[in-house]
């Protein structure tokens, strides 16, 4: 019986865990310095730059968001590498189409950057 618990509850997890993500747009950039939030200081390539929907007058500043690949938008075969990514969110992508502008390095982990631009989840870490 004990067994059976155990598994009833990850099973919840889960589900609650994927029900919390919520959609958007991925796109990616190359240039990292400066940013809104951080000025000149480096914060690694793990980044993203928030679009309007999501910058909030930089309330997420600094705040990490686990992004997964969750289908194309530009007729690219198979560009999702199966994988998720954590990015800190260190700038502003005014008036970008996209929820998160990821660095190069960190789009490349959930999709081959030929693709430019993806359907993602993303969900506050």
């Amino acid at each position: 019986m004990k067994n059976y618990s155990l598994i009833f509850v990850c099973m919840v997890v889960c589900l609650v865990s994927f029900a919390s993500a919520k959609s958007g747009i991925a796109t990616f950039y190359t240039k990292y310095i400066p940013s809104a939030c951080f000025k000149n200081k480096d914060q690694g390539k793990m980044i993203a730059a928030a679009g309007d929907a999501l910058w909030k007058n930089g309330a997420v500043c600094g705040k990490k968001f686990t992004v997964k690949y969750t289908g194309p938008r530009n007729g690219v075969p198979h560009p999702c590498t199966g994988k998720s990514v954590t990015v800190k969110v260190v700038d502003q992508c005014p008036g970008c189409p996209s929820t998160m502008d990821l660095s190069r390095e960190a789009f490349e982990i959930i999709a081959k950057p030929v693709a430019g631009i993806i359907n993602m989840d993303y969900k506050k870490v």
